[in-house]
């Protein structure tokens, strides 16, 4: 059986994927704060389920749990980062902003590194990062969000050219959600939001594919070509 490594589990898309991969014979393991979140969605897993308390604003706590969690499964096959933050931030307060930077930008870098030291040493593997369709371009409500959601994507393009050039059968996929419903999903005038099981299902479809780049929903593939064209004059002023 393979095994699979969530972080980010407790709720949303994380949640639904964790029981897309235990219905499709996938050993689990579950990573969240919320560990009690972790502990129910044993009762909802079809098969084996492994829980592990992990905070990914704490980079270098985060990489040590992660390394050990690892080994306690045996290894791991496939492992998602799912974890992020976000706030609506009108105010630019510092303390939203840094929170955002530690876990979107630190703490996730820090996960690829141990996620991608892992595959190295095995010889194979396939990480997956969920990113945003907010990396594409800048953001007035949450400057740091969007920057953060850019920095993501662009660490899993440069860790996939690094994977590419040493010649291993390493995937790494990036996925870029559009609004889905879940807690991060916040603002007025939020359209085509999917529900969180259908975003998982088309995850999971995108990781079977081992896809280099997904949208979530796919229709959302549609909307991130046409706010790449709107030109940096008009879009300032959005």
């Amino acid at each position: 059986m393979k095994k699979a490594i969530i972080i980010g589990a407790s709720s949303g898309i994380g949640r639904e994927l964790a029981k897309i991969l235990s219905r499709n014979q996938y050993i689990v393991g579950v990573m969240a704060r919320r560990v009690q979140l972790l502990d129910e969605l044993r009762n909802e897993a079809e098969g084996e389920l492994f829980v592990q308390e992990i905070d990914v604003a704490d980079a270098e706590s985060a990489m040590e749990i992660l390394a050990k969690f690892i080994n306690e499964m045996g290894g791991a096959d496939l492992i998602v980062i799912s974890a992020g933050t976000g706030d609506i931030n009108d105010s630019l307060s510092w303390t939203l902003e840094k929170e955002v930077i530690k876990t979107n930008v630190t703490g996730f870098a820090a996960l690829v590194n141990t996620a991608v030291h892992h595959f190295m040493e095995k010889g194979s593997g396939h990480l997956a990062g969920i990113s945003s369709i907010a990396a594409l371009r800048g953001g007035r409500a949450s400057p740091a969000y969007n920057a953060s959601k850019a920095f993501e994507s662009n660490y899993l393009e440069g860790i996939r050219q690094k994977v590419m050039r040493l010649g291993l059968p390493i995937t790494i996929t990036d996925i870029k959600p559009g609004f889905v419903k879940t807690a991060m999903a916040k603002g007025d005038g939020i359209f085509w939001a999917a529900d969180a099981d259908k975003a998982a299902a088309q995850i999971y479809d995108a990781i079977k594919r081992k896809k280099s780049t997904a949208y979530i929903t796919r229709r959302w593939r549609l909307m991130a070509w046409t706010i790449k064209l709107i030109p940096g004059f008009i879009y300032e002023r959005l």
